[in-house]
């Protein structure tokens, strides 16, 4: 060989070694609770326990202080997170209403799966269904059914698969903490008579019972997180391996999931990612679950895929950026976890409008209102509404809203000050509610009329 094919063929190897390098591909795990208040986590603030495994993942990667949920119910969010669009666009717009089973639309699975991983789901399995849509290799390990009195997991299978091949690979651990009915973990760890309860509760021993369990399951939920860690560090995979936390939405309690407010749509997401993100760093960008997977594509080396409603935050991963959208916007669908009452919001990183499309009608829960019910927690807050004007207030805001709310989210946060009356924020109120229209009408949302009985699909 001639001394200039040598050194021709040299920066070749080179060119091969250094394109090879620029597409490494790490591997991913993504832990997502189910029914998380995130509030409740002591790296966001929480003082009713501590969360060391959770916390331990903040120290070691970016908090994400706008992670909003678009439906704030788990079917619609997880399927959200592996399409990357909006509810009304997958079909999934109300809870256990399965996407549309159409070959326009692909999850995660599909696009990862084209750039050479293994993508795969153990534990809860809701948004798995139809399978052309949702082609997970599933592994067995991690309970599936949510209401399950049990969550029993195991680990074996799961270190099978990610130690199986050298493929790269993308696993969602599916937790079903700290999801009703409420029965894991050791409640007896928390006082009831000394915790502390967010200010847009009715506090009644009633309530403070229910929250010790719930409590007791996000520790469960923490020591999940904590036994993931582990495996991983155990197999020698910890250090190239992103890993995810997410809070999906808030608790069954009311004012919280099935609803718009922040209770319900904000939501937690922590990203560890050795070498790339820095270490305890916080970033206030608005994400939503829809930019997880449009994220995911751009970490893998894939092209950004046209259509989709999610947007890649890997500037801000690599603190590039401390902005990806200017609005969050939110879609509540009441059947079948009660009447029709339609919901729509749209928010920023201070201010919130929400847009109740049935104003004249009840806001109605049959998880939680219904007196008939073994939970009596909400019983005992309209019955210390007889007698407390205060608790009164509280439960009534849940039940009768008006047509437009509009908060103060920096000073209010927990959405107690409707300021929607005050003519000073009339043209701020007049911008939010032009975004939310634009944008559905760019979704295809026709509001109320959706919000109806459909005929279940097989």
């Amino acid at each position: 060989m001639s001394k200039i094919r040598k050194i021709t063929f040299l920066f070749f190897l080179l060119a091969v070694v250094s394109n090879a390098q620029q597409k490494h591909q790490p591997n991913v795990v993504i832990v997502m609770a189910d029914d998380l208040n995130s509030n409740e986590l002591s790296c966001y603030g929480g003082e009713n326990l501590k969360t060391t495994h959770i916390d331990a993942l903040a120290e070691e990667g970016m908090k994400f202080g706008q992670m909003i949920c678009s439906e704030a119910m788990c079917v619609p969010t997880r399927a959200s997170l592996f399409t990357g669009l909006y509810p009304v666009r997958h079909g999934s717009f109300q809870n256990h209403k399965r996407v549309y089973d159409s070959l326009d639309i692909k999850s995660v699975p599909h696009y990862l799966g084209a750039l050479g991983y293994r993508v795969a789901l153990t534990g809860k399995d809701h948004s798995t269904r139809p399978r052309q849509v949702f082609p997970f290799d599933i592994v067995e390990g991690f309970e599936p059914n949510c209401v399950s009195p049990t969550d029993d997991y195991s680990l074996d299978q799961v270190r099978e698969y990610i130690t199986g091949s050298d493929q790269p690979f993308c696993l969602f651990v599916m937790s079903t903490n700290p999801h009703k009915p409420w029965t894991m973990g050791d409640p007896s760890e928390f006082d009831a008579d000394k915790l502390k309860l967010p200010p847009n509760w009715v506090d009644t021993p009633e309530t403070r019972t229910a929250f010790t369990k719930y409590l007791a399951e996000i520790r469960r939920l923490d020591n999940q997180v904590g036994d993931v860690v582990a495996m991983l560090k155990d197999t020698d995979l910890y250090d190239d391996t992103i890993v995810i936390f997410l809070g999906e939405q808030g608790g069954q309690f009311a004012g919280g999931k099935w609803t718009l407010w922040d209770m319900g749509q904000k939501s937690s997401m922590i990203v560890k990612w050795n070498k790339e993100v820095e270490k305890g760093s916080v970033t206030d960008a608005i994400v939503q679950y829809e930019d997880i997977t449009p994220t995911l594509i751009d970490i893998a080396g894939g092209d950004p895929v046209k259509n989709l409603d999610g947007k890649s935050f890997l500037p801000v991963l690599k603190g590039q950026s401390d902005h990806l959208r200017e609005y969050a916007f939110g879609v509540h669908n009441n059947i079948p976890e009660g009447p029709p009452y339609p919901i729509r919001s749209v928010r920023n990183e201070r201010y919130k409008l929400v847009r109740n499309l049935l104003p004249e009608e009840d806001y109605y829960i049959k998880w939680f209102m219904n007196p008939e019910r073994l939970d009596k927690v909400w019983a005992s807050w309209v019955k210390k509404g007889e007698t407390s004007a205060q608790a009164k207030q509280l439960h009534t805001r849940v039940t009768k809203r008006p047509a437009i709310e509009f908060y103060d989210l920096r000073n209010d946060p927990y959405e107690l000050n409707n300021l929607a009356g005050d003519p000073a924020y009339k043209g701020k109120i007049a911008d939010f509610d032009a975004a939310l229209e634009q944008w559905m009408e760019a979704q295809g949302d026709r509001g109320a009329s959706i919000d109806r009985k459909y005929n279940k699909r097989k």
